[in-house]
C-alpha cells in the first residue's frame, strides 16, 4: 500500500476526527492547513468550519481521489510537504493533521518557522512523549528542547492504534501546538544554541565536561561540567551554551 510505504496510516475512527476538530476551536475566518489528507475524513470536517483548507498530499493516488466531491473551499496541493515552501501558500492560521509518521520531526520544526495561532497534530505516542518530556526522563531529547523553545506543547488524548488503516505497531496521541510570542529564555546565538545541544545529545551518556572540552577545549570554570546532558532543564542549557558562545 502506497500510504503505508510513504508513513501514513489513516484515521478512519469519525469520533475522533470530530474530537481532532473540535480541539482547533476553528471559526469561519480561519485558513487551516491539513498535511497528509489521506482519505479525506479530517479535510471535510474542516471545510465545514473553516473558510479554507489547504492539503498537501504526496500520494499521486489519492490526490486523484481525493478531488472527486472536496467541497470548493479545499486547495489540494499535490506534493511533499517538506519540500513546499509553506510562504507560498494562502497565509494558515491553523493546522490540523494525522501527520505522516516519517516526517514528524522535520515538519514540526518547518511548521514552528512560520506563524499560526494553533496546531492540533497526530503523532505516534513514543515521539508525543519525547516532545513533553521532563528532565531526566529517558524520553527527554534534542526536540524536546527545540519544541519548548519555540512552542507551548500539551498531549490532549491518546489515540489507539485500532482508529487507523493500516493500523500502526503502536498507538498515537493528539498534540496541540501553540507558537510563543517569545521564547521562554534567550540565547546568545539561536544557531549556535541548537547545535550545541545537538552535541551534547549525540553524547548523553558521557559527562558534558568530555563533550565539551572535545568541541571547545577545557574550561574548568563552567558550570553543570559533572552533569548529563538529560538532566539539564531547557533553561540551564540555554544559560550554559551562551557561556560556551562567549569563551568558545
Amino acid at each position: 500500500m502506497v500510504g503505508q510505504r510513504l508513513g501514513q496510516h489513516f484515521l478512519i475512527d469519525e469520533t475522533v476526527a470530530e474530537r481532532e476538530v473540535a480541539y482547533a476551536g476553528l471559526t469561519p475566518q480561519d485558513v487551516v492547513l491539513e498535511i497528509g489528507p489521506g482519505g479525506g475524513i479530517i479535510t471535510r470536517m474542516l471545510a465545514q468550519k473553516a473558510q479554507q483548507v489547504v492539503a498537501i498530499e504526496l500520494d499521486a493516488r489519492l490526490v486523484r481521489q481525493l478531488k472527486i466531491g472536496l467541497p470548493g473551499n479545499v486547495t489540494l496541493i499535490h506534493g511533499d510537504a517538506v519540500e513546499v515552501d509553506f510562504a507560498t501558500l494562502p497565509r494558515f492560521t491553523k493546522i490540523v493533521s494525522n501527520l505522516p509518521f516519517q516526517i514528524s520531526s522535520p515538519i514540526t520544526f518547518k511548521l514552528l518557522d512560520y506563524p499560526f495561532s494553533k496546531a492540533i497534530l497526530i503523532y505516534q505516542k513514543d515521539f508525543a512523549d519525547r516532545l513533553v518530556a521532563e528532565p531526566g526522563s529517558k524520553e527527554y531529547s534534542r526536540l524536546t528542547i527545540g519544541v519548548y523553545y519555540k512552542a507551548y506543547c500539551r498531549i490532549l488524548e491518546d489515540v489507539p492504534r485500532t482508529c487507523f488503516s493500516p493500523p500502526p505497531q503502536v498507538d498515537s496521541s493528539i498534540v496541540e501546538l501553540v507558537p510563543r510570542k517569545q521564547p521562554p529564555f534567550e540565547v546568545a546565538n539561536e544557531t549556535f544554541f541548537f547545535e550545541f545541544v545537538k552535541q551534547l545529545f549525540n553524547h548523553r551518556r558521557k559527562k558534558i565536561r568530555y563533550t565539551i572540552a572535545s568541541l571547545f577545549g577545557n574550561h574548568e570554570e563552567l558550570p553543570y561540567l559533572d552533569e548529563r546532558v538529560e538532566m539539564l532543564t531547557p533553561e540551564q542549557l540555554g544559560d550554559l551554551s551562551n557561556l560556551v558562545w562567549a569563551v568558545r
